[in-house]
């Protein structure tokens, strides 16, 4: 499973082990990701921060400072995480395990950060960048400061009021886990554009954000995004 989340994530380790720390769930053992999971936060609000400050030029700090907030936050994070499958790699307890973790946003979020951090200390800042970039290349491309700061579901019904259209149907599709770490499953469906996406997260309104997003990613598709204009 490593292995094959190593070819997703697209870096050779000159340590191995560092990749396999960045996976490890403190309830799995005692050399867990939480060290990492500090130099990898750090190392993305850097990257982030750079991609946004050399594609908007003209764009204000506060703006600027949102938009970031909003690509590094645990949502997005997660998100990324998922479209890695990092979730299949990822090394948790027996009780974690049995209640979900794998699924769990928290911990997807903050695995991913390490995994970036392990990137860092294993070859450097440059290594940890194109490792970012190419994770965040959705979001970086579709990048607006003006807008980004939003959460997912605001923006999505945002851009479908501004075209006339019906705002979003949400439904939840399944619950499963322990009562106290319960996951949440929900769509977002969009009849008018024949999109129905899927989230997940620890509670109806986390899920809701992330099938928000993803349905999002979807819309501003250039098949979709061509052939709606603003009325």
């Amino acid at each position: 499973m490593a292995d094959a989340f190593r070819a997703r994530l697209g870096h050779d380790f000159a340590r191995p082990d560092l990749l396999a720390q960045a996976l490890t769930h403190r309830s799995h053992g005692a050399r867990h990701n939480e060290r990492l999971e500090f130099v990898g936060d750090a190392v993305l609000n850097c990257v982030v921060a750079q991609a946004l400050y050399e594609r908007f030029p003209g764009t204000d700090e506060g703006d600027l400072t949102r938009a970031r907030a909003s690509l590094v936050n645990g949502v997005t994070l997660a998100r990324i995480a998922r479209r890695l499958a990092l979730g299949d790699a990822v090394r948790l307890g027996d009780g974690e395990l049995k209640s979900g973790g794998a699924k769990r946003d928290s911990i997807l979020a903050d695995a991913l950060e390490a995994v970036f951090g392990a990137v860092f200390v294993d070859a450097g800042f440059d290594a940890a960048r194109r490792v970012i970039v190419a994770a965040y290349g959705e979001e970086l491309a579709q990048a607006n400061p003006t807008t980004l700061h939003k959460d997912p579901k605001t923006r999505l019904q945002e851009w479908l009021q501004a075209r006339r259209m019906p705002v979003p149907e949400y439904a939840v599709v399944g619950t499963h886990g322990e009562a106290h770490a319960q996951q949440f499953a929900v769509e977002c469906r969009i009849p008018s554009l024949g999109i129905v996406a899927g989230g997940a997260g620890a509670s109806r309104r986390a899920a809701e954000q992330d099938a928000a997003g993803r349905a999002w990613e979807e819309v501003i598709s250039p098949g979709i995004a061509s052939r709606q204009r603003p009325a």
